[in-house]
Formats: structure tokens, sequence, C-alpha cells
């Protein structure tokens, strides 16, 4: 066997182990025990740049930019960039194909009548994929989010039909979700530490089959890591993050399980937040799609009573379902009622 074949044999492996654990519920057995591996808990004090660099001792962990741009002509765009981290194991070595940490990039480009996706696989010790903090790059093969900071960067990726070249620069904070990071997960307890940074202005050019297409707009930073952030009868999630008129914006999800479990956070237009608990957050499905042989909801009911908030999430393009290793909805939405704005929706457990 030649060392290309090797490689590729091993890859297949690598893929072959996150796909058995990617469950219904998205990536990497999310609702599996964490046994052996380290646990979030309340009172974390966040260090940057340190935190934004992997944690390897957790089991799962992710660098998730959503960006909502516009073109010339006012046509509406939507691009994904996400790397995604997963522990094979607890402990052992972490030296070239040996090492126990598994990465996943996923690309995502969506028009109003398209929808493009890709993905990118790789094991770390390699030199295929990784985090370095300063200065800061999110890596895996040719794709890259790389900057002096994580708070000025440029976000490359491409696929067999699509490409974006962008720069992203933030003109406010990184935010905290949930009690100062430690953003609970369902009633048993589950966590993880998360923050965003949803204040980024975006500038650049997409790639299309039919040209080239200058965009500006704004995106949105989620990192996240755990070791179990759902509980095991939960079979997937409903995520928004929205960009209001207004200049204030708002984080919210529903888990879906034997009892459905709701959080949210509002986030002013200076970067202050006030996180909301279970119960203050509500998303009903008003309208669904026949997506890729699936039916899931793309037209939806938000409300958040205690900021007046009653809108209407509507995808811009309901086929986009991003159909890789593990398939999940991942779009750009229209937001309209007592709110009006933009932003995105994330829907796993959906067949």
């Amino acid at each position: 066997m030649n060392a290309r074949m090797t490689r590729r044999a091993l890859l297949g492996t690598t893929l072959s182990a996150l796909a058995t654990r990617a469950t219904a519920q998205g990536f990497a057995g999310l609702g599996t025990a964490s046994d052996g591996f380290a646990r979030p808990t309340p009172g974390k004090t966040f260090r940057f740049p340190e935190d934004h660099g992997p944690h390897p001792d957790y089991r799962i962990e992710w660098w998730y930019i959503t960006a909502n741009l516009e073109g010339r002509d006012g046509t509406p765009y939507g691009v994904q960039w996400t790397l995604f981290r997963s522990a094979l194991a607890p402990s052992g070595g972490d030296d070239g194909w040996a090492s126990r940490q598994a990465w996943m990039g996923h690309a995502g480009l969506t028009t109003p009548d398209a929808h493009f996706a890709a993905e990118r696989l790789g094991r770390g010790g390699t030199g295929q994929a990784g985090v370095s903090v300063e200065p800061f790059e999110a890596f895996i093969d040719d794709w890259s989010l790389a900057g002096p900071t994580l708070g000025h960067v440029t976000m490359r990726a491409a696929g067999a039909d699509f490409a974006y070249d962008l720069q992203l620069d933030a003109d406010g904070p990184f935010v905290f979700q949930g009690d100062e990071g430690y953003s609970v997960k369902s009633a048993a307890g589950q966590a993880s530490y998360y923050y965003s940074q949803p204040f980024y202005r975006v500038s650049g050019r997409l790639m299309l089959p039919g040209g080239e297409v200058e965009v500006t707009g704004r995106a949105w930073l989620d990192r996240e890591w755990s070791s179990q952030p759902l509980s095991e009868d939960q079979s997937g999630w409903d995520w928004f993050s929205l960009h209001f008129d207004s200049g204030d914006k708002m984080m919210g999800f529903r888990l879906r399980g034997a009892e459905d479990f709701t959080a949210a956070t509002w986030i002013t237009a200076d970067g202050r937040t006030t996180p909301f608990p279970d119960g203050a957050f509500a998303a009903e499905p008003l309208e669904t799609s026949d997506v890729a042989g699936r039916e899931v909801p793309t037209r939806w009911a938000v409300r958040l009573p205690g900021r007046g908030v009653d809108i209407t999430v509507a995808a811009i393009n309901p086929d986009a379902f991003m159909d890789l290793g593990f398939g999940y909805w991942e779009g750009p939405v229209i937001v309209t009622g007592s709110h009006g704005g933009i932003g995105y929706l994330e829907m796993t457990g959906y067949g």
C-alpha cells in the first residue's frame, strides 16, 4: 500500500468514526456519556487569546461562522465556515496519524436559487488541520480562517462549484452565552462553554458557477466546547442567530427531547447581554418543506416576550441542506414582525 493509499484509508477510518458518533443529534455523539473527558463547570474564567484555541481534553469543539451577505444588486447570500474538532479517546498519543484528535471542516454557500456544500477531513498531528492563536489561524487543508487576531480574519474555502474569500472585522466585543459562558443544554444539567462574536462586518467575493460576486454583510462566530452537551433523550436542535435592524441581536435555541429545552441571549447593539432560561424563548414551526427527501421546518414563529420579540423567521432558500458526512439544515433567514432583520438558522435531527 503506497503512502497516498494509506492516507486515504486513514481518512476513511476518521470519517467512519465521526459518522458512527454523529447521531441524529448532530456531531460526534453529543448525547453520549462524557466518561474520561473533561466536563464544563460554572464559574470558568475565560482567558483570551488562549481560549480561542483548542481544548483537547474535551470531546468536541467548534469554530463556527455564518454570514449574511448582499451583492451590489441587493441579492441576498449566506455563507458558512466551520471547523470541528473531535477527540476520539480521552487520552492517548497526539503524534501523526496516531493522534486522538479528528478534524472536520464544513463550508456552505447559499443563494436564493442554489445551495452548495463541501467537507474536509483531517487528523491531528499531521499538519493537515489545527488551530493556533498568536497570530490566529484555524485551517484544514487549504481552507482557512486567519488573521492577526480572531477579531480580524480572512475566511477562505472552496468546493467543486463554489468558493469564497472574505474579510471579517469585528466592531463590537466577544459576548458570553448562558451564565457568563456556561451554557446549560438540558434539565439534567448537560452544558458547554460557549461564547460568540456577533459583530463582524464582512466584505469580499463569492465565486459561483455564474461568475464572481462582490458582497458585503455581517457575520457571527460561535465558539463552543464540551464533552456531553446534550442529554440522551434529545434528538436535535433548532438554533437561531439573528441580527435585528435596530442593531440588537439574539441567539435562541430549542433542543428537542421528551420535553423541549430552550434558552436565549439578548445582545444589545453595544454588546451588553441578558440571558434567558428554559421556557422564556419559544420557536414553533409554521411551515415545512421537502428538502432532500426530508420534511424540514423552514418558516417559524419565534417569541421572546421578555424583549417584546414576536417574529416570523423564514428561509431565504428552503433547500439549504448540508448533505455531508452527517446531514443538517443550515441557511440564511429573513426576520419580519415586531423586529425586522436577517440571520441564520441551523437545524439537526430531521433525518
